[in-house]
């Protein structure tokens, strides 16, 4: 999941467009929108998601799952997608195990803080008692050479130890979207003390003027402003939706970077921002800024492809983890077994020699 944007890029052709003629400008959504309705004339257009310069759009329908690629300079329409694809798939089995997702996610997000807790006390285990030239080298070092039960030490101990940094951050931001109160907590702290917002999804436009969902023309100026008035951070990438009721507000999402965005609702009469929209990252207070970077910083997108390479290193190992500590566990398990079998007719003859 780590490389899901890159891996998706390389993999799907219809992602990818030749460049187009110098001075070209992307095409409206609502040009894109009518070029999509004479494809797919029984499905209705939900939203369009510009992805830069160099990219098709994807267009979402309305009860579809199939996803819409549409060349954004000539309106061609590229391909027709199933959007459970692969990586949907691996997405849905990392937040809830496939399981049904009320169950799932608990179980997802209990297993995770005791992933936390145990990550936590493996670094008491790994603190080296007194710090010497030996225990430095057996605690930084594999032993490549030794037999496997110490190799296999090696790699739960020491490999543990270089990816746990990395490991805490992947486990302490899945547990601020898992739970609550850990969220809460996390707030109070970095806000000095401040509860946390609540945070309004959505927004409804006024109806008690206009009656009737607004021309399309709007979805096209809330576009524009989007890329030009709202942006901050790569204008070209954006997603607008079509209203379908008088009331629905137009979702615009922009400032897409690092794994980070911003939520913004428009009203589809006036265009004003709606107050449930999110601030621009450079209004943001730290409480909330890291809330913003909280999903990026889950995935390993926040320094670029740097920090997404060591993420995949630090998730190989960590999957590696359960692996050597279970292996760790049954030697020792096994240890104590053979111990009390020669210790048990030792301490009977003992017994016996005591009674006589």
């Amino acid at each position: 999941m780590v490389f899901e944007q890159e891996l998706e890029h390389l993999t799907s052709p219809w992602m990818r467009i030749q460049p187009p003629p110098e001075g070209s400008e992307l095409l409206a959504p609502s040009r894109l929108r009518e070029a999509v309705g004479k494809a797919i004339p029984e499905k209705e257009v939900r939203s369009i998601w510009y992805h830069g310069t160099d990219r098709t759009a994807h267009v979402s329908l309305i009860d579809s799952d199939s996803l819409v690629y549409v060349n954004p300079y000539t309106a061609a329409v590229v391909a027709v997608v199933d959007h459970e694809d692969f990586f949907h798939f691996i997405t849905d089995g990392h937040i809830w195990l496939w399981l049904p997702p009320e169950v799932g996610i608990v179980v997802t997000t209990w297993s995770t803080l005791v992933f936390f807790v145990l990550l936590v006390t493996g670094l008491v285990l790994w603190w080296p008692k007194k710090w010497n030239k030996v225990t430095r080298a057996a605690s930084f070092k594999i032993k490549w050479r030794a037999k496997f039960k110490r190799l296999n030490y090696d790699l739960h101990n020491v490999l543990g130890f270089y990816s746990l940094i990395v490991a805490a951050v992947m486990a302490f931001t899945a547990l601020m979207m898992g739970f609550a109160w850990v969220a809460d907590g996390v707030y109070w702290v970095a806000s000095g003390g401040h509860p946390m917002p609540e945070r309004e999804w959505g927004g409804v436009s006024d109806t008690t003027v206009n009656k009737e969902v607004a021309e399309t023309i709007q979805v096209d100026r809330a576009w524009i402003k989007g890329r030009t008035e709202l942006a901050n951070y790569h204008p070209d990438e954006i997603i607008v939706s079509f209203p379908q009721t008088p009331s629905d507000a137009i979702y615009v999402c922009t400032d897409m970077v690092a794994g980070t965005w911003r939520d913004v609702f428009l009203d589809q009469h006036t265009l004003d921002v709606l107050p449930s929209s999110k601030q621009a990252i450079p209004d943001l207070k730290f409480a909330d800024l890291l809330f913003r970077a909280n999903y990026g910083l889950h995935v390993g997108a926040t320094g670029g492809m740097v920090t997404k390479i060591i993420y995949f290193l630090a998730s190989l190992v960590c999957a590696s983890l359960p692996i050597t500590g279970f292996l760790v566990w049954w030697g020792k398990r096994r240890k104590k077994k053979k111990a009390r079998k020669a210790a048990g007719p030792t301490n009977h003859s003992s017994s016996l020699s005591q009674i006589s």
